[in-house]
């Protein structure tokens, strides 16, 4: 079975080409190790273009979304509020892990993060933290789970 993920990228700064984002590039390469076909990712500002990327990825017949960016306290981080309207339910048991990894590793800002985990339609969506740090942690904890994940939201047996 060919498994189809995607990387959303969420800055306003990469959007409009002030810096080139380099967190979307470690995800897709943590995804095509795990079997995942993954083209580049898409960079898009904060907000409802993040929305509209997710959605259509999951149109695409994409079976792992992962996104980065936008899930902090400032005024433009929306990613949360974006995705959470997408999901048919949530993996709280994710995002907390994700959180829980960087702060064990000694980042306490970590338990700062707003970043969702869920299910839309027969895809898999994580909201990861927009720092390489950040992005680092949250794969380490995905790596051992996400095959397994995506194949119990697409039917399999446990």
């Amino acid at each position: 079975m060919t498994r189809v993920g995607a990387v959303v990228v969420a800055s306003n700064r990469a959007a409009a080409g002030v810096y080139e984002d380099t967190t979307g590039p470690l995800i897709v390469d943590a995804l095509r190790e795990l079997g995942f076909e993954v083209g580049e990712p898409v960079v898009r500002p904060d907000g409802e273009p993040v929305a509209e990327a997710i959605a259509a990825a999951v149109e695409e017949g994409a079976v792992v979304v992962l996104t980065t960016g936008g899930t902090g306290l400032t005024p433009t981080d929306r990613t949360p509020e974006v995705t959470r309207p997408l999901l048919d339910r949530e993996v709280p048991g994710l995002a907390e892990a994700i959180r829980a990894a960087g702060v064990a590793k000694g980042v306490p800002t970590a338990a700062l993060s707003r970043g969702l985990a869920g299910v839309a339609g027969d895809c898999l969506v994580v909201n990861l933290p927009g720092s390489r740090g950040g992005v680092k942690d949250a794969l380490e904890v995905l790596r051992p789970v996400l095959v397994h994940a995506v194949e119990q939201i697409r039917g399999s047996d446990h």
